[in-house]
């Protein structure tokens, strides 16, 4: 699935004053004294520190998905570190490594109101990119730095954690004097852009200037271009993006089926045939009345079962989406081979190993959740992201097979296994004799199905 998110951006100097007036829609905050750098403590302090000095509940309150908000940043500390996450000269380190045209880099600008794409074929040479940007005018793109840039990977995914979505990025290189894409709207939330020279017009109807560590964020569908002014050598803007399919359409496309299937093991009125010929009407024909009656009443009962709590909400799929394509933690404290057999040790005492205390210890990249197998009973599925692989980060969907591959490295378990996990989830430790399983065989089971796969740490 993912290729684009939603929308923050930061940049790295001023060019001219900023003195002008500002529409209604556009709010802007100025503070003097910024905390220099981001907060990786948690998923929240890490948002936090980023939005400063924007107060998180106002941001969402009045901002997210509603108006733009340009927040001015005047620390050089903030806009010398906003400048280190990705810069002219790292894109030509890694032209070493084999990028590639329309994979890893694209060669475009703006000509006469339209986007025109100069890519070659093949792999990318730095000295062929220093032509485009002096000769042709033209802006690098550089899809999803994050692969390769660790503090990057160390924001977003932090941020994923936060948003519970998919976080991308993208780098934009762009002569003085130029313009690399025309006035355009994206279908994600979140923009960020971390450091530019360059102007940005909303709605074709206003121009902005950023400068270095300032935050411009504008909700899906805002209308934005950029461009480098004159007196610079270039701009360089990064663009944090989250929030692509993940509305409340999406979700209902994702939980539909299983509400279905689901209801209609006990309600027969839903196994019913339907009239003959139904299938053979005229395209684009009225639906005959009866048909759109007896529809609105199967809606209308399965939306009766769900207030009810009759029916549950499985969002399965959005939710193995999210969890294959992230990106791995940050930080993954998986086991030494000393920790292993020190553990292994351990477990090998059957009667110590119940009364052990265990501890999930990648809490947030694991997921619980209730999945439709091929048979028709529900069951348990843990999935997680500590085997995500970070230099496919964002870079497309996978294929059925490798999807299949990686379902397959997640854990299945009962149905009744549920509520153990949650217990495991939600305690800070838990003795293994404490889960709420019938059998001690099946506590260990369970123990040591998550402890093979570094989910767990015994204490």
């Amino acid at each position: 699935m993912p290729k684009k998110r939603k929308a923050l951006t930061k940049t790295v100097k001023r060019w001219s004053s900023d003195d002008e007036q500002l529409p209604p829609k556009l709010s802007r905050v100025k503070q003097s004294e910024m905390p220099p750098l981001l907060c990786f403590d948690s998923p929240v302090s890490l948002f936090e520190s980023l939005i400063q000095p924007m107060d998180r509940e106002v941001f969402f309150r009045e901002y997210w998905e509603k108006k733009p908000l340009h927040l001015q940043r005047s620390d050089s500390s903030t806009a010398s570190y906003y400048q280190s996450l990705f810069q002219l000269s790292d894109l030509y380190s890694l032209c070493s490594q084999g990028m590639e045209y329309y994979r890893d880099v694209n060669v475009v600008r703006c000509t006469n109101g339209k986007k025109e794409v100069l890519n070659k074929e093949g792999q990318v040479k730095s000295s062929v990119l220093t032509k485009y940007l002096s000769q042709n005018k033209a802006t690098i793109q550089f899809h999803q730095p994050q692969r390769f840039k660790d503090e990057l990977w160390r924001i977003q995914e932090k941020l994923e954690c936060f948003f519970g979505a998919l976080v991308g990025s993208n780098v934009y290189i762009t002569p003085q004097e130029s313009q690399g894409l025309p006035a355009h709207y994206d279908d994600v939330e979140l923009s960020e852009s971390l450091h530019m020279y360059d102007t940005l017009s909303f709605d074709k109807m206003f121009t902005t200037q950023i400068n270095a560590g300032d935050l411009l964020y504008f909700p899906r569908g805002t209308i934005h271009q950029a461009k480098t002014p004159a007196g610079v050598d270039h701009s360089t803007h990064l663009t944090l993006s989250t929030y692509q399919r993940m509305s409340w359409g999406d979700m209902l496309l994702d939980v539909f089926p299983s509400l279905l299937c689901d209801s209609s093991k006990t309600d027969i009125s839903l196994r019913e045939g339907m009239p003959r010929r139904l299938l053979l009407q005229v395209v684009n024909a009225p639906t005959p009345a009866y048909t759109s009656r007896r529809l609105a009443s199967v809606l209308r009962s399965l939306a009766d079962e769900m207030e009810t709590g009759k029916l549950g909400v499985h969002s399965t799929h959005m939710k193995r989406d999210f969890i294959m394509n992230r990106l791995p933690p940050y930080s993954q404290q998986l086991l030494t081979p000393c920790e292993l057999l020190c553990t292994q040790n351990l477990l090998g005492n059957y009667i110590f190993h119940l009364r052990v205390c265990v501890r999930v210890c990648a809490r947030a990249c694991m997921h619980v959740c209730v999945f439709q197998d091929e048979a028709p009973e529900l069951v348990v599925l843990v999935l997680h992201s500590l085997k995500n692989q970070r230099e496919s980060h964002m870079m497309g969907g996978l294929c059925v097979e490798e999807e299949e591959r990686d379902i397959s490295r997640g854990l299945k378990f009962p149905l009744s296994h549920l509520q153990a996990l949650r217990q495991l989830q939600k305690a800070e430790h838990l003795a293994v004799a404490q889960l709420q399983l019938p059998t001690d065989e099946a506590k260990l089971n369970l123990v040591l199905a998550l402890w093979s796969e570094s989910l767990l740490h015994v204490l």
